[in-house]
């Protein structure tokens, strides 16, 4: 039993000192850059995680238009189909600056 509570403190202990970085850059972010400018934080966050997810949104999109273009075809609206699916999603991948939420 005391191993036990020995293991669920130490733990915390460890997953608290991790997660510190972590509030810290939050809380920098929601506080904003003092330039007016883009912060790091949310520069690292696009960089590690909303660009990868842009690039599976363009390809996703891709594929769902190559699926849809025969119907999207036949009903005239192949253009808005390819700019919704395509186009937007890699626009917002690699046209914005970094760190631009």
């Amino acid at each position: 039993m005391r191993a036990l509570i020995y293991s669920i403190v130490v733990l915390s202990l460890v997953l608290c000192l991790a997660g510190l970085p972590m509030a810290s850059a939050l809380a920098a972010e929601t506080a904003g850059p003092a330039d007016g400018g883009r912060s790091g934080g949310a520069m690292a966050v696009d960089l590690v995680l909303l660009r990868p997810l842009g690039l599976a949104a363009t390809v996703l999109g891709g594929v769902l238009y190559v699926v849809s273009l025969p119907f999207s075809a036949a009903g005239g609206n192949a253009d808005e189909v390819r700019q919704k699916l395509v186009e937007e999603p890699a626009g917002y991948t690699f046209q914005r600056p970094l760190g631009e939420l």
